[in-house]
């Protein structure tokens, strides 16, 4: 899939920093490119499975050109590790468990489809809904 979608993590209904260090330590086994100046990784966890990633902010991991069930795995063990949520732009926000809606924005809840989605195919269904 050639769109952008985010990592985020939210307290209270504002952003949040993001653990970067854990980021690093769940994607770094899979990196196969990186640049430290762009913040960007590509990721693959098999044939045809790959993903372009910006460590864009402290709140914020950008996902483009993503594909492949290892790396949708991938991205859910991503979410758990960091307490974090994906926000399909536009669409849907996939949480981990029903309790995180609370810490969302108001503008994510209301103006946004809200899943629970908790493994890879889980989340590919929920980004193919949205």
């Amino acid at each position: 899939m050639s769109f952008d979608i985010f990592v985020c993590r939210f307290e209270k209904g504002e952003p949040a920093p993001l653990d970067m260090s854990a980021a690093h330590e769940v994607l770094g086994p899979h990196v196969v490119t990186r640049d430290p100046e762009l913040n960007f990784l590509q990721v693959s966890t098999g044939e045809g499975e790959a993903a372009d990633v910006y460590l864009s902010s402290p709140t914020n991991i950008t996902f483009n050109r993503f594909g492949g069930e290892g790396v949708m795995d991938l991205l859910a063990g991503l979410l758990r590790r960091l307490d974090a949520v994906l926000v399909v732009p536009g669409g849907t926000v996939v949480l981990q468990q029903e309790e995180d809606q609370e810490r969302l924005p108001s503008a994510l809840k209301d103006g946004y489809t809200v899943v629970v989605a908790r493994t890879g195919a889980e989340i590919t269904q929920a980004i193919r809904a949205s």
